[in-house]
Parts: structure tokens; C-alpha cells; sequence
């Protein structure tokens, strides 16, 4: 159980976000306080009911925080922690699944057209003072989305929402889901896993938006890459791990595919001295997607929706994990 509201005390740790601004402007009366790197967040956790986190979390805090009865994490994926560890003692944690589809749907459609419309080569012209002339090779040129086919790996909550704008552009849109029952939504077609590499030679963009689970590490592996057409591209706003990440580079140091735009890496930051860096037809941006001016008010609407929960006994959190 936790404490009641004038006896509770929250603890936001992140080495950026500024949580507890926006907690202190709703005026709650709750206690909190917040901590930026590791070394602050173990002196503080023993005094914490409820820990909000995600990086900065790691399985050896445990035995920090006796009085630790919630966290509620930052981030969708909860792969960082320990859920039988936390089970064991008495610690409830839900992710912030959904507080970001918005954002990372909306930029996985920026990715993919900013590789269609070659906003990246543009960029670098403009840098150089280079004014591009007309293109005859039809190949060369910037391209539409209208009549492209996208495949949504993860046709979740921001897969979904992604299939929606994609139709705006008058795509066609596959989805791929672990449950194909559960429903299309906005997408033309939904199929299981097990039909992915079936359906990679459809693909002009391949947009991965899936959880990091057993299943989906290593899934775009060269094998994959080898299936999608070379005028395809893929885009990764899912996790870096889900892609074999050696594979990529091959396969674009060989021209395999026209591009690639990644938001997540399998080691972040991405090392300086990685190849990726260099490639002319590959679009980094540094795990951004889900990072906006209304991030932090979205987390805690969770934050307090599942204090209320837990207040009133309820048994069932929202995005419940453990």
C-alpha cells in the first residue's frame, strides 16, 4: 500500500527531463524531489514511496529503497528492469506506453519523408552554398509517397497512429502485430510475425515501431536486409537491438537499400567512429523520437492516474508491467 497523499513522497530522476517543474505547476501538495545522475539517485531512493525513471534505473537500486512501492517509468520499453526482482519486493511498476505515440509516429513520418524528398542532401548542399540542378535520372530524383507501400513492424499504438498519417499520403500500409486478430486499424492488411520476410519485398519503407522482446531482437538481421528491394528503405523508431546493426552497415556500404533513417542505435550514443556516421544515404537522429515540449506533462498523467488507482486499492495499473 502506499502512503497516503500528505505522507507521500516522489522521486523524479532523469538526467534531463525537467519533471518536477511541470509536477510543481499541479499544484498537488505531494512531496517530491529530483536527482540527475546515478550517484544523487542512490543517496535519495531510500526516502522514496514512488521513484518516476527510466535510465537512470538500475536492479542493484532494490536493495536501496525499502520504502520503494512504485515506479513509474519514463520511457515505453521496460527492458531495464527487473521485473521478478521488483516482484519480489513488493515494487509495482507500469511503463509510459502511449505518452509518446503521438510524437514518434510523427516523426517516423518525418524520416520517411525526409529520405523520399532528400531533405538530408539538401541540407548538406545548402552547407556547401551548392545550388542542385534538374536531374535526369529518374532514380536520382526526390519521389512521392502516394502509391509507395509502408510496413509497420508493430502495429501498436504508434504503428497505428503511423498507418494513419501514412494513409493521409495516400500509402498503402501493411501491418505487422503479434495478435493479427486484434485489428488493422488504419492499415490496408495486418499479418504475424512470422510473415515478415514474406512480406519485406513489398516494402518501399519499412518502419519499425515494435517493443524490444526476445522476438524482435535481432530481427532485421542480414538475412532480412538481403529480402527488401534495393530502392527500399528502412526506418528504426523502435529500438536499436532489433536491428543487427553490423548488418545495416553492410548492407548500405554495399547499396543494398537507398537509405536508411535510424533514431535508436544498439550502443547509445552512437560511437564516433562508427561507419554509420559517414554514409551519405543514412539519416541519424540520437533516440529523439519521443522527445517533446509536452513529454513530461504526458508521463505524469499516468503517474497520476495510476497513484489513484493505487490509492483506491485497485489492483490493475495503467500500462501495468509488474
Amino acid at each position: 500500500m502506499l502512503p497516503a497523499k500528505d505522507a507521500l513522497t516522489i522521486c523524479f530522476a532523469h538526467a534531463a527531463y525537467r519533471m518536477q517543474d511541470r509536477f510543481a505547476a499541479r499544484a498537488t501538495g505531494i512531496r517530491s524531489v529530483e536527482v540527475r545522475d546515478r550517484a544523487a539517485l542512490e543517496g535519495a531512493i531510500g526516502g522514496a514511496d514512488v521513484l518516476v525513471v527510466s535510465g537512470l534505473w538500475k536492479n542493484d537500486l532494490i536493495p536501496l529503497a525499502p520504502r520503494l512501492r512504485f515506479v513509474q517509468s519514463i520511457s515505453a520499453g521496460v527492458d531495464q528492469y527487473g521485473k521478478a526482482e521488483m516482484a519480489a519486493a513488493g515494487i509495482r511498476l507500469a511503463s509510459a506506453q502511449g505518452a509518446n505515440a503521438r510524437a514518434v509516429s510523427e516523426h517516423a513520418l518525418a524520416l520517411i519523408l525526409a529520405l523520399s524528398r532528400l531533405l538530408p542532401e539538401a541540407r548538406d548542399n545548402q552547407a556547401k552554398c551548392h545550388w542542385r540542378g534538374m536531374i535526369g535520372d529518374l532514380t536520382k530524383r526526390e519521389d512521392e509517397l502516394g502509391g509507395k507501400t509502408l510496413l509497420i513492424v508493430g502495429l501498436g499504438r504508434i504503428g497505428g497512429r503511423l498507418a494513419q498519417l501514412a494513409k493521409a499520403f495516400d500509402m498503402t500500409v501493411i501491418g505487422i502485430r503479434r495478435d493479427p486478430a486484434g485489428g488493422a486499424g488504419a492499415a490496408d492488411e495486418v499479418h504475424g510475425l512470422d510473415q515478415l520476410k514474406a512480406l519485406l519485398p513489398r516494402a518501399d519503407f519499412v518502419a519499425l515501431t515494435c517493443p524490444l522482446t526476445p522476438e524482435t531482437e535481432g530481427l532485421i538481421d542480414a538475412e532480412a536486409l538481403a529480402l527488401m528491394r534495393p530502392d527500399s528503405y528502412l526506418v528504426n523508431v523502435a529500438r536499436g537491438r532489433v536491428c543487427v546493426e553490423s548488418a545495416v552497415v553492410e548492407a548500405m556500404a554495399r547499396g543494398q537499400l537507398a537509405g536508411a533513417a535510424l533514431d535508436c542505435t544498439e550502443v547509445e550514443p552512437l560511437s564516433p567512429d562508427s561507419p554509420l556516421w559517414a554514409m551519405p544515404n543514412v539519416l541519424i537522429t540520437p533516440h529523439t523520437a519521443g522527445e517533446t515540449r509536452r513529454y513530461e506533462d504526458n508521463v505524469l498523467d499516468l503517474l497520476m492516474e495510476n497513484l489513484g488507482r493505487l490509492w483506491r486499492g485497485e489492483t490493475a495499473l495503467r500500462n501495468q508491467v509488474v
